[in-house]
Order: C-alpha cells, then structure tokens, then sequence
C-alpha cells in the first residue's frame, strides 16, 4: 500500500488564519494533514513532511519567532510550500521573505478575505502540490 503524502500547516493561531488552515486541511483530505500552532512547533515537526504551508494574519507575530531562527538554516529544497495570509498583503510578504533562503518550491501567497470562498480555497491548496 502506498503511503500517503505528509502536509504540514503552521498558523499563527489567529482565529481566521485557523479557519483558513482547517479548509486547506479539508481540500487536502486525501493526504496526512497535521495543523500545528507556531508557539508549539519544532523543526523536527518539519523534515519528514512532502509539502508545507505557512499562514498569519498579520507580519513578524511573536509566535514565529522560532520559524525566523529555522528557516535561515534549513535546507527544504523540493518541497513545495504555500504560503497564506486571511487579510494582509504584509504577512505574505513576510512570509516570503521568511523562507526565501530554504530554497523551497513556493506557490502563489493565498490572500483570503472575511468570507473566503471554499472552492478558491480547495483550488488553491491543490495547486500548490503540482
């Protein structure tokens, strides 16, 4: 039997941005989906994923102190990473700058809104594994 594919999803822990995370997690049912809060997050949680996604609702939250220290020293070549943000252009752009070194296979930033449709949602996370 072939084993599923591992995605993680890091969240600030903001209500919207867990309600983004909890639709990708649903879209990608037919994988192992783990959403983790980045106050609890440990770089370990990281290396035997396929795929990851970051998301905050706004840039530089205290609880991605840790990811900014990880991310200047992993390496996560060929791992395909998408990054989202519930309503700030900013957090996505700190977000990218944030794994920018890791050599990561970036997809389009998700930027949601109030009342994110679940199809774009499910389309997006999807397209981010191809």
């Amino acid at each position: 039997m072939e084993q599923k594919r591992s995605i993680l999803i890091v969240t600030d822990g903001a209500k919207a941005t867990q309600a983004l995370a909890e639709q990708f997690a649903a879209a990608l049912d037919s994988f192992e989906v783990k959403i983790a809060g980045a106050s609890g997050f440990e770089g370990t949680d990281l290396l035997p994923v396929d795929a990851f996604f970051l998301g905050c609702e706004s840039a530089r939250p205290s609880s991605f102190k840790y990811l900014e220290t990880l991310f200047q020293h992993i390496n996560l070549a060929d791992r395909s990473c998408g990054l989202f943000s519930p309503s700030s252009q900013e957090a996505l752009d700190y977000l990218s700058g944030l794994v920018q070194d890791s050599e990561a296979r970036v997809g389009k930033p998700f930027l949601g809104s109030e009342v994110t449709d679940p199809e774009e949602s499910r389309n997006w996370a999807k397209s981010i594994l191809k």
